[in-house]
Formats: C-alpha cells, sequence, structure tokens
C-alpha cells in the first residue's frame, strides 16, 4: 500500500494487493484475495469483496456495495450520481441521489462503462452478469443474472431486466420498463414497451428477428419499388380515363 492514500478507518484483509496511487476512504471494506491497481479510487463506506479485481482508475463511490469476484475494467465508474433533475423555472434542480449499486458475484464491468447510484435504494446487477465497455446504467436500473450487455448499449431509469438477456451493441431500454427472462435484443435495436419473457428481437419499435430481417431486405429496393408505384399510378390514370371516354 505504499504511495497510497489510505484512510485509518478503512479494513484491508492481509491478502489484498493495493498498489500505488490508490485512494481508500473511511470505514472502506475490502475482501481477501482482492487486487486494487494504481489510481482506483474508492469513497467512504464501499465494500469490496474477495478475490475482486480493481483495474486502473476506476472509481466506486461512497456506500457501494462490491460482493465477490467482481472485475471492474479500466475507469469504469460504479455509483455515479443518476441524472435525475426536476424543472425548476427556466433551469433545473438536482435531485439528490442518495441510493448505491450493487454488484453481485462474478459481475464484469467494461471500461468507461457507468452505472448510476439509485436516488433511493439500490440500483443492481445480477449474478454473473457481463457488461462491456462504454455501458450506461441509469439509477434503479435492476439487471438479473446471466445477462449480457454489448458496448454502447444503455438501460433508462427504473427498468427491469429478467435473466439470461443478451441486448447487441447500442440496444436501448427506455425508462420504468419490464424486460422478461431470456430475452435477446439485437444491436440498435430499442424497447418501447414491456417485453414478454422468450423472445429474439430487433429494430425499433421491438419486432421479431425474423420479421425485422425481411423488413431490411426490402429497404435497398425502396427507390426502385417508389418509381415502380408512380409509373403504376399513371397508367392506372390512363387506364381510367379510357374507359370515361367509351362511357
Amino acid at each position: 500500500m505504499s504511495g497510497s492514500q489510505v484512510a485509518e478507518s478503512a479494513t484491508i484483509a492481509a491478502t489484498a494487493t493495493v498498489y500505488p496511487g490508490c485512494v481508500i476512504g473511511e470505514q472502506v471494506e475490502i475482501g481477501s484475495g482482492t487486487t486494487i491497481y494504481p489510481g482506483v479510487v474508492i469513497y467512504a463506506g464501499a465494500t469490496i469483496g474477495q478475490n475482486c479485481i480493481l483495474h486502473a482508475n476506476s472509481v466506486i463511490r461512497e456506500g457501494c456495495r462490491l460482493h465477490d469476484r467482481v472485475i471492474l475494467q479500466p475507469a469504469a465508474v460504479i455509483g455515479s450520481d443518476g441524472f435525475g433533475f426536476a424543472p425548476d423555472g427556466s433551469s433545473y434542480y438536482k435531485i439528490p441521489q442518495v441510493g448505491i449499486v450493487v454488484l453481485e458475484d462474478d459481475v464484469e464491468i467494461g471500461a468507461n462503462s457507468c452505472i448510476d447510484r439509485a436516488a433511493l435504494g439500490e440500483t443492481r446487477i445480477g449474478r454473473g452478469t457481463k457488461i462491456d465497455n462504454l455501458v450506461q446504467i441509469a439509477h434503479n436500473v435492476v439487471v438479473g443474472d446471466d445477462c449480457i450487455l454489448v458496448s454502447q448499449s444503455g438501460i433508462a431509469g427504473s427498468s427491469k431486466v429478467g435473466n439470461h438477456c443478451t441486448f447487441g451493441g447500442q440496444a436501448a431500454i427506455a425508462g420504468h420498463l419490464t424486460i422478461g427472462d431470456n430475452v435477446m435484443i439485437g444491436g440498435r435495436g430499442g424497447a418501447t414497451n414491456d417485453v414478454a419473457p422468450n423472445q429474439i428481437l430487433s429494430g425499433l419499435p421491438l419486432m421479431p428477428h425474423k420479421q425485422w430481417l425481411r423488413a431490411t431486405m426490402s429497404l435497398p429496393k425502396l427507390p426502385e419499388m417508389r418509381k415502380e408505384m408512380k409509373q403504376m399510378k399513371k397508367r392506372l390514370e390512363e387506364l381510367e380515363a379510357q374507359l370515361m371516354e367509351k362511357k
């Protein structure tokens, strides 16, 4: 721990490793076998379990809890303020975010991903879930066990995601939704309503993946189809004019 700033009230297991350049706040607890790499900042009251790996420059804000075998890739942020603001005339009033984040056993958070603390209560990431780089999880979100969230995906506030879900790159979940178990959403897909379990979906709005594939296959043909429709409309008008003349 030489070269690190460690509060006297912090409790660090004898088998934990803390590299130089770390800042560990008051009442922090760090379990056995955990490795804290240079530049990590752990705010007061945070709890880090056993055999965790916190890579360089990751941040754990006050009161947050990491269970066992959690991995944070460089510059991951756990417990940043949720994005909560109330209109106050022409400006906005910041709503205090006083909850925490809980990462259960075997969770991995990718580089530069952000898990926001709850406004009240908890933002929770379930056991075994793996989150890629550049993912945003908003306040009070609950993600189930063994989920996969691919890079640049995002979940808005207070949504709940079931177990064994997979979200492709840039997939998005609107706020206050419930996503059932075993849901797969393809890259750039977006959920704007609750999603029932056991589905494979793509697109915005979401639709069954096979239906989405058929729809996207038609997109390159739209200019040609538009031209043909104009020709058909013109021909139909000519035929109608001929019929009127015969009358």
